[in-house]
């Protein structure tokens, strides 16, 4: 069902899953606006099992609500040490989408930034379509800062990069970074503006491993004339492991598919394979284990890619 991107249309349809068609799982939700809506018609009034794929701003810890995205500390936890003591960026900007998941992913990261010796310049939050961040940039020059941790989102996305990047910022080597920034969404910007943004995501396309390398080939031959690539913003990494550690919870359960029954096989599952690497569920927490990368988008041939910088194994969700 098309939740319309409209809690109300996607709780009308949830509903209609679960009481006509008898669903035994529900996935999806994508947004955390979305997953607050239909959670409660699926788990508690619909008594069914919610796997929600995205990676998102933590604190859900809902009993049968699965959540097998990255968190803010699987992320975070890794790119900012890195942007502070690596790369020597301090001072950070955090502009911002006025809603749930920035708010509450800022909330973490500025405890991350302190921590590990960085400064949050400021904090901003503006509607989701604004146009216009020319007061913004100012505070971003004058206050020095030197990292703009991004989590202002589409609409008001492209002209915030665009005017950042006419300001020279990126040019007098200031850093952009994104938690949510995938191999979609690089085409969604001149290639100039993207040069040099840095990413955290559980798989990019540059994984050099055999699962993930195949995973694209099947992709391709599936879907050979489409515009969206498989990538892990998008939610697609989170929504496989949904998948398949379902699958595996069912065959555990050799075809038991209520709830209870199903969700005690999921808790503690284990994939051996996956978008970017094997994924294990953490007992009594709702969440995942996974492999984290940094990666770097660079501009060659006036086209874009991710060079991957680093990877952690198997990096704890720190939820629930």
């Amino acid at each position: 069902e098309d939740t319309a991107s409209d809690p109300k249309i996607a709780v009308g349809n949830v509903r209609r899953l679960i009481q006509e068609r008898k669903v035994n799982v529900v996935l999806g939700g994508i947004t955390s606006a979305m997953r607050q809506a239909i959670k409660d018609p699926i788990v508690n009034r619909g008594r069914t099992l919610y796997i929600y794929p995205q990676l998102y701003e933590g604190q859900e810890c809902t009993k049968f609500l699965f959540n097998t995205g990255p968190t803010p500390a699987q992320q975070c936890d890794r790119l900012i040490p890195y942007i502070i003591k690596t790369l020597g960026k301090k001072r950070f900007a955090m502009p911002s989408a006025n809603y749930v998941w920035p708010q509450l992913l800022n909330k973490y990261a500025r405890k991350v930034i302190e921590a590990n010796g960085g400064e949050v310049v400021f904090e901003e939050y503006y509607p989701l379509d604004q146009a216009e961040y020319s007061a913004t940039i100012a505070k971003i020059k004058d206050g020095r800062v030197d990292c703009v941790f991004n989590t202002v989102i589409p609409p008001g996305l492209q002209p915030f990069v665009k005017q950042l990047h006419e300001s020279g910022f990126q040019k007098n080597g200031g850093v952009l970074a994104c938690v949510y920034y995938d191999e979609n969404l690089l085409n969604y910007h001149p290639a100039a503006e993207m040069d040099g943004l840095l990413s955290c995501l559980d798989y990019f396309q540059a994984i050099d491993d055999p699962f993930s390398k195949q995973l694209q080939v099947d992709y391709a031959k599936k879907f050979p004339d489409t515009k969206y690539l498989f990538t892990a913003g998008s939610a697609a990494t989170g929504m496989y492991r949904g998948v398949k550690f379902y699958e595996a919870a069912v065959r555990q359960t050799k075809g038991d598919l209520s709830r209870e029954a199903v969700a005690a096989a999921m808790d503690g599952a284990k994939l051996a394979n996956g978008p970017g690497g094997g994924a294990e569920m953490v007992p009594g927490k709702y969440h995942c284990k996974m492999n984290m990368y940094i990666a770097q988008c660079k501009v060659a041939g006036g086209k874009t890619r991710y060079d991957v910088i680093s990877k952690s194994d198997m990096v704890d969700p720190r939820e629930c």
